[in-house]
């Protein structure tokens, strides 16, 4: 194979140095002919289109201008997508299939830091660390563990699993060290998955019944919306934690801000709906809600995970062998 020439597409094109650090980017111009300095943030302009035509791998990233029609990059045979769906920048990803374009994304190195973030809280909440802070907070004095903090622990507690994504089953493997019970419902999850997974396999509202803290991870697709609803809220244990890193639109809000104002639910939410919620959203003022702004995803020096997954696609491209993680076109 001749050296492929790879061009960055995202926006802002800031992005670029915040994903793929030093390393990243020696490793690509090892592999590749890549100007670091060019990021195609829209394909308006001359250049723009010229550099398009030229291009062999597309390394996509959040805010990626579209590619319209496959004629526009005719020598396009890789896409490297520096997030969850590569075919979100493509117009026509079927026909880029049939051309025998190939395309892989980083979900999997993205799925890591959001795992862990539930891990967190769903320890966390276990432990009504969180209920215990804002009571220390506000009482400025120490409380008797033994009589107000009696249902509380990691030790054989029951966590609930909705969605064996990507993310849901890296948030299964995370909890294996813990002695906790794990049980988990997915359209997909066969009794041979949930074997392979350790987990015990069960309709969706049998988890929300023997749950101590649900931890959502489901798509949002058109049978998700409103999925956990006011009928499934109420399954819940009192005193139990809903955590939701999945969509905000997977939970029925309304239904939700009813059992918080009771007090019978606790939650985590780091994604919302709206997102993200207006000022005088009433989620704001109540006490047994945690508020993060869509948080758990990668931010910081956890984007460069996503650059390190890049590079090793793009390596796998040039070596002539499959991606790890490919992204098939002609399903999109």
């Amino acid at each position: 194979m001749n050296r492929p020439r790879a061009t960055f597409a995202m926006s802002p094109a800031s992005l670029v140095p915040r994903i793929f650090h030093r390393e990243a980017l020696d490793r690509l111009r090892r592999l590749v002919d890549l100007d670091p300095d060019l990021v195609l943030t829209d394909l308006d302009s001359d250049a723009a289109r010229r550099a398009l035509a030229e291009t062999d791998v597309l390394l996509a990233g959040w805010g990626a201008p579209v590619l319209a029609s496959p004629a526009d990059a005719p020598r396009l045979r890789a896409v490297v997508y520096a997030g969850g769906v590569a075919a979100t920048c493509l117009a026509d990803p079927r026909a880029l299939a049939a051309r025998g374009v190939v395309a892989a994304n980083a979900r999997a190195a993205n799925a890591v830091p959001v795992a862990e973030f539930a891990l967190a809280m769903i320890l966390l909440a276990n432990k009504a660390a969180l209920r215990a802070e804002r009571m220390y907070r506000e009482r400025r004095a120490p409380f008797d563990r033994a009589t107000e903090f009696t249902d509380t622990g990691n030790y054989r507690r029951t966590v609930g699993i909705v969605g064996a994504s990507t993310i849901g089953r890296a948030v299964i493997r995370l909890l294996r060290p813990f002695d906790l019970d794990v049980v988990a419902y997915s359209p997909e999850l066969t009794p041979e998955l949930a074997a392979e997974l350790g987990v015990r396999a069960a309709p969706l509202d049998e988890v929300l019944a023997a749950a101590d803290v649900v931890s959502l991870h489901q798509p949002l697709t058109p049978a998700t919306v409103g999925q956990i609803d006011a009928r499934r809220l109420a399954l819940m244990r009192d005193g139990a934690t809903l955590l939701n890193t999945a969509r905000g639109a997977v939970v029925d809000h309304d239904a939700l801000l009813a059992e918080l104002r009771s007090g019978r639910l606790s939650a985590v939410l780091d994604v919302t709906e709206p997102q993200p919620l207006p000022p005088d959203s009433p989620f704001f003022e109540l006490p047994n809600v945690v508020l993060t702004p869509h948080v758990a995803g990668s931010m910081g020096g956890e984007l460069h995970r996503l650059g390190e997954s890049v590079a090793a696609e793009v390596a796998r491209f040039v070596a002539g062998e499959p991606f790890a993680h490919p992204e098939r076109l002609d399903e999109a």
